[in-house]
């Protein structure tokens, strides 16, 4: 890892707000990702199951986390299993971390090697009346791969047919969805490496400059911050093509007069922060590019101001909806006429914004969390509006990432720019 090491205390804290919900005479096991393929004898690089490191925060592959909160031996009330150091494979692949690491890194005090869980596990499993395993219940999940979770499920139910099965992923969307202020401090460090990234980026976009140029910008300025790197593939997108939402080509060149959208985001510890910015390539706004800026910007404020606990995500966006559409008919994007005549399915607005203005931030960037129920505090959203304009070959995104409190809401990214005022003396202090 590149980052410095977290509080163990933050998974610590996440492992007994886990098992406070768990059923009586339960076991809870959880998997970690597969090493992934690629080409020949090559692999993908290596990514954890989010839900393993939120309880542990080991990054090892060949990982589990068991928690069985009633077994009889205190030791083995959370156990982290591990696969065994061997000098031949580190000599080929990296160390791989001794029980003394994991125990600092996790806060669990019982190491168990894998090559020698299997007898342990049976006899656990026996003393249990409930298994909680894992699966992916992300909403928006669209691969039909069976991952390593769902075969260990398959695998578990022909051993243990008897058992009662639970889904240790509805407990995860509730937990995962509230974030500690330990986990926050942590969202706070890649949101900071976010900020002084996108600072750099000020001080380097000119007329002329590829798309390509500025994300080698944004993973150098990342690295060098003890990042990971990118949570997500950076969108690099200079005048029309900031149209398309995920345009992650960012191969061609930013031209004088063009607007540039740029949604990127540093991880830190596990962790994603999720920043988008709209500005302008020779650094001054035109009177049309500032309009619709400044449209853009009056509608995330109105959203940051209503963005709190007890509104549903579906009150809140049909609320935004009402306030796109007064700014789109004061920057002449719709008429009169169009609001009166929309559809209730399909409003005249959403011709210029069509994605939702708000989602889920944690350890992933779309992260769990309910879509249903009201908002709660300690929940981390995005709230990013954008304005589209196809006739005028423009795209504007402004977004921001906030922690909800008991009675509204922080913004974590309040210092990052975001005014056409800011954003444009910043760009002339380069000259």
């Amino acid at each position: 890892m590149k980052y410095l090491p977290l509080n163990p205390q933050i998974f610590i804290d996440n492992r007994k707000r886990f098992v406070k919900a768990m059923r009586p005479d339960s076991i809870a096991i959880f998997v970690s990702n597969d090493e992934w393929p690629s080409n020949g004898d090559a692999l993908q690089a290596f990514k954890q199951n989010t839900d393993l490191y939120w309880l542990t925060g080991v990054e090892q592959e060949d990982s589990m986390v068991i928690l069985f909160p009633d077994c009889p031996d205190p030791k083995y009330r959370e156990v982290l299993v591990l696969v065994r150091p061997n000098e031949l494979k580190e000599k080929w692949d990296g160390k791989r971390l001794r029980s003394h690491e994991a125990t600092a890194i996790s806060g669990i005090k019982t190491i168990v090697w894998l090559d020698s869980l299997d007898a342990l596990l049976q006899t656990w499993i026996h003393l249990a009346d409930h298994i909680y395993l894992d699966s992916n219940e992300n909403d928006r999940k669209a691969s039909l791969i069976q991952s390593r979770e769902y075969r260990f499920i398959g695998e578990m139910k022909a051993r243990y047919p008897l058992h009662k099965y639970e889904r240790a992923a509805k407990i995860m969307k509730e937990l995962r969805g509230i974030k500690t202020k330990l986990e926050v401090e942590v969202l706070q460090k890649a949101i900071d490496i976010t900020d002084n990234t996108f600072r750099r980026l000020l001080k380097f976009i000119k007329p002329g400059v590829m798309e390509y140029e500025i994300e080698a910008e944004i993973f150098h300025s990342f690295l060098s911050q003890r990042s990971a790197g990118p949570a997500y593939g950076s969108i690099i997108a200079s005048g029309d093509r900031a149209r398309t939402l995920h345009y992650v080509s960012n191969n061609q060149e930013c031209k004088d007069g063009e607007l540039i959208l740029m949604d990127f985001g540093a991880e830190y510890g596990g962790y994603c922060a999720d920043l988008t910015r709209t500005i302008p390539v020779n650094g001054k706004f035109s009177v049309r590019q500032k309009e619709v800026y400044n449209a853009c910007l009056a509608l995330h404020n109105y959203a940051k101001s209503i963005l709190k606990p007890g509104i549903s995500i579906v009150d809140y966006t049909e609320k935004v909806g009402d306030e796109a559409t007064k700014q789109f008919l004061k920057i002449g994007l719709i008429t009169k006429a169009d609001v009166k005549n929309e559809d209730t399915e399909n409003r005249a607005y959403r011709k210029y914004l069509y994605h939702g203005i708000s989602h889920h931030l944690g350890i992933d960037v779309h992260d769990l969390g309910t879509r249903t129920e009201p908002i709660k505090s300690g929940m981390v959203f995005t709230i990013e509006p954008g304005i589209y304009i196809e006739q005028e070959q423009m795209g504007v995104r402004i977004e921001n990432n906030f922690w909800i409190t008991k009675n509204g809401n922080i913004d974590l990214m309040k210092n990052i720019p975001i005014t056409i005022e800011e954003i444009e003396t910043l760009m002339k202090a380069k000259k």
